[in-house]
């Protein structure tokens, strides 16, 4: 018994190690947001666009409250953009990342249809980088394999080695597509269907998401067949960030940052971007990681408003703004997130709806025709006519009869009429109804 229990030591000690192993995979998955499938499904109408416009896009999906603001903002000035639209929105309360995108209407069009979708994409930028970046390289690889990814006018796509260099993974995934604008200074904001660009899609239980462009932004007949392109943007500094497909992250240029952001000004040792939660107002991570690192814990209920990384100066400016659009004619922006997504729930129900009330709208149209010919009908039969005893000729004939002896007694001279003359009536024929005395 002594020689055995040693061995037993022994094989529990092998045993114990594959055991925690076991369990730290399970803890990594239960971290995951987002899956493939997820990732390439609300990724992939804004894979194709140029590298510069995604990685502002993408930091400014992370404060998905001032994207509402910005989008509302947008439609009350429709003729503002590229550098000059961005500089007028300065002294806005959103991020510097977000106030970028006014530069591309387009941009925000697209953005503005689907609130939730929005706030999706910045919560998998900030608790998956990685995988974002992974997924928007696996969409482009597929677009360029259906052959709806390629070099034009409006931008240069290019291939270069894959920076991590892993020989383990095949040869397609060891390279990085690079799409720029053909004119640095000119960007084309594309437009696509990604149920055609990318060819057949892979995840069935998970269709891609289209949010066509209103009239007037693309180039309409190219939409059937692949990419559209909105009408050139120049612009000088507004985009001032570019992904980083290495370390899955965005790079700033700070000189273009500080020259379109006077008044928040950032140093040159600022290049990588970070996260402000301070510009989240309020809005909730999704992941425990994202809560942990950028939820700020301050101590005391009254101080709830700073614990939602809400600045009482910004409201008021926020304030100050819905009131100027209200005064415009315009409805004032979202005040949150949610807002901002009830609306456009509303608003797609009632375009679901509109058929359904015209279709009723129809119906009681008919239903009031058919009454009105009901009550002419009926009103047409009380009237007489050259025809009205024709369908019943002895009603008709009594009653001309009895004409005839109402004539023949008021000719009758007075005194005849004095003398009680009898007057014969002709019996009522049985043809009118009359009741029989039994």
């Amino acid at each position: 018994m002594l020689q055995i229990l040693p061995l037993l030591l022994v094989l529990g000690g092998l045993a114990g190690p594959p055991l925690l192993a076991a369990e730290e995979p399970a803890a990594a998955t239960a971290e995951q947001v987002f899956g493939t499938e997820e990732l390439d499904q609300m990724l992939a109408p804004l894979a194709l666009y140029p590298d510069a416009l995604l990685a502002q896009v993408l930091m400014a999906a992370t404060y998905p409250g001032d994207v509402a603001d910005a989008v509302a903002w947008s439609k009350a000035n429709p003729q503002a953009s590229g550098d000059d639209a961005v500089r007028q929105v300065a002294e806005q309360p959103w991020d510097p990342s977000v106030q970028s995108l006014v530069a591309f209407p387009a941009v925000l069009v697209t953005l503005g249809q689907d609130p939730a979708w929005v706030q999706r994409v910045g919560d998998a930028f900030l608790a998956q980088p990685d995988a974002v970046m992974d997924s928007v390289q696996r969409l482009r690889r597929q677009a360029q394999a259906a052959g709806n990814l390629q070099s034009n006018e409006q931008q240069q796509v290019s291939v270069q080695p894959s920076a991590s260099g892993s020989t383990a993974q095949p040869v397609s995934s060891q390279q990085t597509i690079i799409i720029e604008s053909a004119d640095p200074q000119v960007v084309y904001v594309p437009s696509y269907n990604p149920s055609v660009v990318y060819g057949t899609w892979p995840y069935p239980s998970y269709p891609p998401a289209y949010y066509p462009p209103p009239p007037g932004y693309y180039f309409g007949s190219a939409l059937a067949t692949g990419l559209a392109f909105a009408a050139g943007v120049a612009i000088i500094d507004s985009l001032w960030g570019d992904c980083d497909w290495g370390h899955g992250d965005i790079d700033i240029d700070v000189n273009r940052y500080n020259n379109i952001n006077r008044n928040r000004q950032i140093n040159a040792g600022d290049s990588t971007w970070q996260h402000n939660a301070l510009n989240r107002d309020g809005v909730p991570y999704r992941d425990r990681a994202s809560r942990e690192q950028y939820g700020q814990r301050l101590s005391g209920s009254e101080q709830r408003q700073e614990l939602r990384g809400r600045d009482p100066a910004r409201s008021a400016e926020r304030e100050r703004a819905r009131q100027s659009l209200e005064q415009r004619g315009f409805d004032s922006p979202a005040s949150s997130n949610r807002q901002a997504r009830e609306r456009a729930q509303t608003a797609d129900r009632d375009l679901r709806n509109q058929p359904v009330r015209q279709n009723d709208q129809l119906r009681s149209n008919a239903q009031t025709r058919q009454q009105a010919r009901q009550q002419y009908s009926a009103g047409q039969g009380a009237r007489n006519n050259a025809f009205a005893g024709a369908r019943s000729p002895s009603q008709a004939r009594n009653y001309s009869e009895r004409g005839q002896l109402s004539r023949a007694a008021a000719s009758r001279p007075q005194a005849a009429r004095a003398a009680g003359h009898a007057v014969s009536r002709p019996a009522i024929s049985a043809s009118r109804g009359g009741a029989r005395r039994r």
